[in-house]
């Protein structure tokens, strides 16, 4: 057991993206006090444990308040941002549970149905490594880990079920 204080498709979807780089993510980037989460309209410097983001070929970023909602924009972008497309998406990035810092999340492994809570509910809790997302499923009675490529519309809709 770590410990450490958290605060705590295929996407069906083909995301033809760059890899994510330090330009296009810089960690010390954070959202602004006013950011909102274009899935749920939350204020998501609230919850800087959850933050997820995309970072766009214009520059500019979209802050989520938990992986679950980044997903769910992925699904279909214009209707959370109109005008934006999945081609616009440079890189995605969420925040490591343990360590609190910024993960590419294609990168990252997720433990789908444990007893941590984001924001949001039920939550797709982000790990770095494939060891942290084994030690948290079973400390936090996890039921799986999944990759970036297995979080499906379906998964997502379990979660908010």
């Amino acid at each position: 057991m770590r410990l450490r204080t958290p605060f705590a498709l295929p996407l069906a979807l083909t995301l033809a993206l760059a890899p994510a780089d330090a330009a296009a993510a810089p960690a010390d980037v954070k959202p602004a006090a006013g950011d909102k989460c274009p899935v749920c309209g939350m204020f998501v410097v609230k919850y800087p444990a959850w933050v997820a983001g995309a970072t766009f070929a214009d520059g500019s970023r979209a802050w989520f308040d938990g992986a679950k909602d980044l997903f769910k924009f992925l699904a279909d972008p214009g209707r959370h941002l109109p005008g934006r497309t999945r081609a616009d998406v440079r890189a995605l990035f969420v925040t490591d549970y343990y360590d609190l810092v910024r993960l590419d999340a294609h990168a990252a492994f997720y433990v789908v149905g444990s007893d941590a809570y984001g924001p949001m509910g039920e939550e797709l809790v982000p790990l770095a490594t494939q060891a942290d997302a084994d030690e948290f499923l079973r400390d936090h009675h996890g039921k799986r880990v999944v990759r970036f490529d297995e979080v499906t519309p379906e998964l997502l809709k379990s979660l908010d079920d």
